[in-house]
């Protein structure tokens, strides 16, 4: 993602990225930009048009600083930008979605306003520029590789290093004449504030956590409040996760449903092409029913439900789950073994999604996951394979 960059370096145009081009960023697909007119327009646009380029959308003029020329982004999201926002969500291309580092200003910024860190996952970049109308600042964006700030500061992309630099490559002493940056308390365990301060001379002031409280942050002196410090898990908040962790099985799931088409049509007859119609549909369904409660039902649920570690709860919605298979199995499935394959099927594929889901929340630690699924995969394994040999045995 740096291509633009280098392109830009050794023209008028600063070292933020805020053009494109066909081919060179991947922001180009994910966000359609403006076009700049041939001729100079009120908001000086037209200076920075080059062939084959176009302004990025969020971008709305640029000020002159001390170091150059700097663009100023818009607080308001385009319905480019809720498009876009909408297929990341879905898990689409969401780990290309990036605004390039560097220094952006929002409002009328000057030598006093306060300096905000994020990270260049457009989404939290987005976030962020839309809780600021009305507000005068400067936004420092880090590279992250793409990924939150909360991701980032784990992975060490969201870290002092990167600070440091991004504050020396920006001349952020020559922007403003505080010597302070505020950084995002989710950041806080990959930066540490007091090697900033010894390493560039500012000083870190840990943000709130969410972006929503950063006008009422920045109108308080930069005093949070409690509320500020607390991270939520809301119902709506464990919502918006299910699109992606739906999306990240499909590609596994039609695998999946493929090997169970094939098994299906074994039989009496070694092969049964009415069997795949009748007893792959089953099994289909009982791999749907699975992710489902798996992937979403018991994501949004999380918290009412009783046992604490996740592939329990998987194991509890999914049985619930896992009857709406069976109930339509009476004409394909033959005994006993054949309801059980499919009960156990579904469960096992709930159990696992539920226990995946672990990385997306705030209720579990590292070791606490590790610990859960050295615990439950072999299980998991051991239900698989004995789901799939009842179900070619029901066969006969």
């Amino acid at each position: 993602m740096d291509t633009p960059e280098k392109i830009n370096a050794n023209d008028s145009t600063p070292n933020n990225t805020f053009l494109s081009t066909e081919g060179v960023s991947i922001l180009d697909s994910m966000d359609q930009t403006v076009s700049c007119c041939s001729t100079e327009n009120d908001d000086g646009l037209a200076a920075h048009e080059k062939p084959g380029y176009s302004l990025r959308s969020y971008v709305e003029r640029f000020i002159e600083t001390r170091i150059g020329l700097v663009p100023v982004i818009k607080a308001q999201l385009g319905k480019d930008d809720l498009f876009s926002t909408f297929y990341v969500r879905c898990g689409i291309r969401r780990y290309r979605y990036t605004v390039s580092p560097g220094l952006y200003a929002i409002g009328n910024p000057d030598k006093d306003s306060e300096v905000l860190i994020t990270a260049n996952f457009k989404l939290t970049f987005d976030m962020l520029r839309k809780e600021l109308d009305g507000v005068s600042a400067w936004i420092l964006v880090l590279n992250t590789k793409g990924i939150n700030v909360w991701c980032a500061a784990g992975k060490g992309t969201f870290s002092t290093g990167e600070l440091v630099k991004r504050i020396a490559d920006n001349h952020l002493d020559k922007i403003v004449d505080h010597k302070r940056v505020i950084v995002p308390q989710l950041g806080a365990t990959g930066v540490s504030a007091r090697d900033v301060k010894k390493q560039s001379g500012f000083k870190v002031i840990y943000g709130p956590i969410r972006a929503s409280d950063i006008r009422v942050f920045l109108k308080n002196g930069t005093k949070a409040e409690k509320q500020m410090r607390q991270v939520t898990f809301t119902m709506y908040e464990r919502f918006i996760l299910t699109p992606v962790e739906i999306q990240t099985v499909l590609k596994p799931a039609l695998i999946t449903a493929a090997v169970l088409l094939l098994l299906a049509g074994i039989g009496p007859g070694i092969f049964s092409f009415s069997g795949v119609l009748q007893r792959g549909g089953i099994s289909i369904l009982a791999l749907a029913a699975g992710i489902f409660s798996g992937a979403f039902v018991t994501p949004v649920l999380l918290p009412f439900i009783p046992p604490r570690k996740f592939a329990l709860k998987g194991i509890i919605v999914g049985s619930i789950f896992a009857l709406l298979p069976i109930l339509f199995a009476a004409s394909a499935v033959n005994g006993m073994a054949g309801y059980l394959a499919l009960f156990l099927f579904s469960v096992t594929i709930s159990s696992y999604l539920a226990m995946n889901f672990t990385g997306a929340t705030p209720f579990t630690s590292p070791s606490g996951v590790e610990k859960e699924m050295k615990q439950y995969i072999p299980v998991q394994l051991a239900s698989l394979a004995i789901s799939f040999g009842l179900w070619i045995y029901s066969a006969f």
